[in-house]
């Protein structure tokens, strides 16, 4: 079913090409517009509330009458502590060096507004992840390829990063950057069809 006059035109708050790649897998019909917000968390506050609220600001920065947004803030969480993207290589190393031989857990907020009928919806993905043992060399090599440069927890599982994961509990898409199922729940929860976009 193809997009009438009536639907919103659909806004990607994301410059993030991972998801950008996976709504085109879908064939739906976007516009990106980026958004550039302090993404620290606040004092005490859980990951679990910091990945959905800063989706929800992503989406509401974005926000205009007629346009529907999307917008997703990911995390790796490893024994309580939340990893973004790194700073640099030698954070990049760090974080692989925390997270190699052991399970930890990715977290997505995902966020959707229309203002034209003053409507959002957002909601958490969780999913496990084990990471193989990394020796420093193996640590050096992977970080030197440049990938792990602007990807949260410094892996992409969707990359080279591949080669790196054991096992996946939960949704893969949500590792990757935006949980498409979860995106399909939010999407009929405000009256529309996903896929009516493409």
């Amino acid at each position: 079913m193809k997009p009438t006059l009536s639907h919103p035109t659909l806004i990607l708050a994301s410059g993030s090409p991972r998801r950008r790649e996976l709504l085109a897998g879908l064939g739906l019909r976007f516009t990106v517009r980026a958004v550039d917000l302090d993404e620290t968390p606040g004092a005490g506050e859980p990951p679990e509330e910091t990945v959905v609220r800063l989706a929800r600001e992503k989406a509401a920065a974005q926000a205009a009458p007629g346009e529907l947004v999307l917008a997703a803030d990911t995390v790796v969480v490893i024994d309580g502590e939340l990893l973004g993207k790194p700073r640099d290589p030698e954070d990049a190393r760090r974080m692989l060096a925390r997270i190699a031989g052991r399970e930890h857990t990715v977290l997505t907020g995902v966020a959707l507004e229309e203002p034209g009928r003053g409507l959002r919806a957002s909601a958490l993905e969780r999913s496990r992840v084990r990471m193989t043992s990394l020796t420093p060399a193996e640590i050096e090599w992977y970080v030197d390829t440049r990938e792990p440069l602007d990807k949260a927890g410094s892996y992409a599982i969707q990359g080279i990063g591949a080669l790196l994961v054991e096992e996946v509990h939960g949704n893969y898409t949500n590792v990757v950057g935006l949980p498409l199922p979860l995106t399909r729940r939010l999407f009929r929860e405000l009256g529309w069809e996903l896929l009516d976009f493409r």
